[in-house]
């Protein structure tokens, strides 16, 4: 097996469930999780590694994963941020928190952003709680591919996965050496610089290193004194070495570093409503570190260690209030698995530590010490149809102990595939809900006695495919207790409390897609009906910032050497609002873009235009409020593009290695 190949297998170790991780069970040549695609080399691209060993698509999980082909699409669009590459996708929906600073979180299926836990290889080196802002300052430059896994997945994951979980693998290093840089400019005044190498250093080991500088300047697009795209400047810097042995030993280690500073609210010499400046800035570093390693254990099986630590140190500035904080996250696990016949199984115990502490707001200080027990078995009832069952016990230090159970079922009867799947979970509440992303901690009561916000969740897939045909129908139903949320209780205090009743979300997708030689064209769209207790306490109302319709419809022409050309086409339909005194409910609207690439040798000249026909929010309405919010926010929620049409072009160039050219593969692969 050449290096590339155990690399691609290493990379399926870094996402072991039922905790974020994949390992392989003991045997003689472990099966493997792949897609029907092959590179440039015609070997099967290895996709995941699940703790079962079997393929992708005989795991009743259902994951979705979007491929490098599709990745590099969006690197041409934003090199700067993964925030494109989920946007993008069906059920994933990228909700602006905080219009100053251009803060965001990842809703899946209609669930809010801060129940989605976001992994890096496995490993939750962006925190328990990933910020709003996280989201921005993550390069996809070195990205291999996107891991998607809807719906409660705390027996698979952890207190931290309630909605879902978004595992990003890295690139792994091919049997020779490589190297790439992008440059990249907007007509907003935008510029990254990002590069990536990897080598092989011998037969057994790999190593890559990726970095980047990125830097915006604000933007005021409607005149108004309040800057509608914030500026930033970032750069970031990721080592990586990789080591597996002929006997399936492996390790892989990662070293993270980045520092921004990003600035927002007023312009110099602007003020808000009531006559002040409203300055609003942030300053973030960030250091992590991972580890992942497996080992087999003759006559048991196979050994997972896991473990990573990250700090992240912020400096925001809301006005007059500068508030100076430090999130940490610590992470262990240990696993063993194996199989029996049909049946395969894992377990282990895991340890996570989240902290936060506030110079400014100590009150808010707050240590979760989380150990837990896990297990999963996989049963083959037949070769169509398999049963899954996974559980795990956390002891939380604040919230008790937490039961999540999960059961899943796949049935393959010729071309279809089907999959039941339902869970419990439950979230560990903080102070860090959307609003405080915003506003800051200075007009928050100090936490009082909460419950821990549960959800059960349940999905059926339905999947068919034929020649250059697929498609896929879901549908899910969530039913959330005890959620948070702010309640105003002087003009300008407010406090966090549960939401008594439920919220209840049901929905549905819908994709569609169809291969003819070198042109792709995808179709999809999701339908959500959230409702939830009216803050009045009479009655029920829709959830805010949730459309109930969205549309997408994607056409690509990829030719290996030459290049390609794509159109896109999104909609999104009527949103209520809360506490927006310019409108209660959102209007619809069409986003359009236009992207192109040729190959010239190395180099690949690329332009892209964003929002061709300039949606944009402040067109409607300001974003400004005419007076400040009881939780201290002076803008509006974001329910429309801020940015307007926005054109991008640059040059990549790739040296050394077998690279692989765009190629019809590109889009969204389901696990069927």
């Amino acid at each position: 097996m050449s290096f590339k190949s155990r690399a691609a297998l290493l990379a399926g170790a870094a996402f072991l469930m039922p905790s974020p991780a994949l390992a392989q069970a003991e045997q003689p040549e472990p099966e493997t999780t792949v897609s029907t695609v092959e590179d440039e080399e015609g070997e099967p691209i290895i996709v995941q590694s699940t703790r079962s060993g079997r393929r992708v698509q005989d795991e009743p999980v259902r994951v979705e994963v979007i491929n490098q082909e599709e990745i590099e699409e969006k690197i041409l669009m934003r090199p700067g941020n993964i925030a494109t590459i989920l946007s993008e996708t069906g059920g994933l929906r990228v909700q602006v928190t905080a219009p100053a600073l251009g803060s965001a979180n990842i809703r899946v299926q209609g669930m809010d952003g801060r129940f989605t836990q976001l992994l890096a290889d496995g490993l939750p080196l962006y925190g328990g709680q990933a910020s709003s802002l996280g989201l921005l300052q993550i390069p996809p430059t070195d990205l291999g591919q996107v891991e998607v896994i809807k719906g409660a997945a705390s027996a698979l994951y952890g207190p931290s996965a309630l909605g879902g979980v978004i595992n990003l693998v890295s690139r792994r290093p091919r049997d020779e050496a490589e190297a790439e840089v992008l440059l990249n400019a907007t007509t907003r005044n935008g510029q990254d610089v990002t590069g990536y190498a990897a080598t092989p250093l011998g037969p057994d080991w790999g190593g890559s290193l990726t970095g980047g500088y990125h830097r915006q300047s604000t933007q005021d697009l409607d005149d108004d004194g309040w800057i509608d795209m914030p500026g930033y400047e970032r750069w970031t810097l990721r080592p990586r070495l990789f080591w597996e042995n002929a006997d399936g030993a492996s390790l892989f280690v990662t070293l993270g570093a980045m520092a921004e500073e990003r600035v927002g609210g007023t312009l110099p010499g602007a003020t808000v409503p009531d006559g002040t400046l409203f300055p609003q800035t942030q300053d973030t570093e960030r250091f992590d570190m991972g580890l992942v390693a497996a080992m087999p254990v003759e006559g048991l099986g196979t050994l997972h260690l896991r473990g990573s630590g990250m700090t992240q140190d912020h400096q925001h500035l809301y006005g007059e209030v500068l508030e100076d904080d430090t999130h940490d996250t610590l992470f262990a696990e240990a696993s063993i698995s194996g199989e029996s016949g049909a049946t395969t199984w894992v377990g282990g115990v895991a340890y996570q530590e989240d902290g936060f502490r506030s110079d400014t707001f100590p009150v808010f200080d707050y240590t979760y010490r989380v150990p837990g027990l896990f297990g999963q078995v996989e049963h083959e009832l037949s070769p169509d149809l398999t049963l899954a069952g996974s559980a795990r016990v956390d002891f939380h230090n604040e919230f008790g102990t937490q039961f999540s159970p999960r059961l899943s079922l796949l049935y393959k009867p010729g071309r279809w595939t089907i999959r039941a799947s339902g869970g419990r979970g439950f979230y560990a509440p903080t102070p860090f809900v959307e609003e405080i992303e915003a506003a800051g901690l200075s007009q928050l009561e100090p936490l009082g006695d909460l419950e821990a916000e549960t959800a059960t969740t349940g999905s059926l897939d339905v999947g068919y495919s034929r020649g250059p045909i697929e498609t896929n129908v879901t549908l899910f139903g969530s039913d959330l207790q005890d959620t948070t949320r702010l309640d105003p209780v002087a003009p300008d205090r407010v406090q966090l409390v549960n939401v008594p009743g439920k919220t209840r979300i049901r929905g549905s997708e819908l994709l569609l897609r169809y291969r003819w030689e070198a042109f792709v064209v995808t179709g999809s769209y999701v339908f959500v009906d959230a409702t939830e207790p009216d803050p009045s306490g009479t009655g029920r109302r829709t959830k805010p910032l949730t459309p109930k319709h969205s549309a997408s419809l994607v056409a690509m022409w990829e030719k290996h050497d030459k290049g390609r050309l794509g159109l896109e086409i999104y909609y999104t339909g009527e949103q209520a609002l809360d506490d927006n005194p310019y409108r209660t409910e959102g209007k619809p609207y069409f986003e359009v873009g236009l992207l192109g690439e040729i190959v010239l040798g190395k180099a690949r000249l690329f332009l892209n235009a964003e929002n061709i026909f300039n949606t944009r929010q402040t067109k409607y309405d300001p974003l400004i409020r005419p007076t400040r919010a009881p939780d201290g926010r002076w803008t509006v929620d974001v329910w429309a593009p801020t940015e307007g049409f926005v054109l991008n072009g640059g040059v990549r160039f790739k040296f050394g290695g077998a690279h692989q050219s765009p190629s019809t593969s590109s889009g969204r692969t389901e696990m069927e």
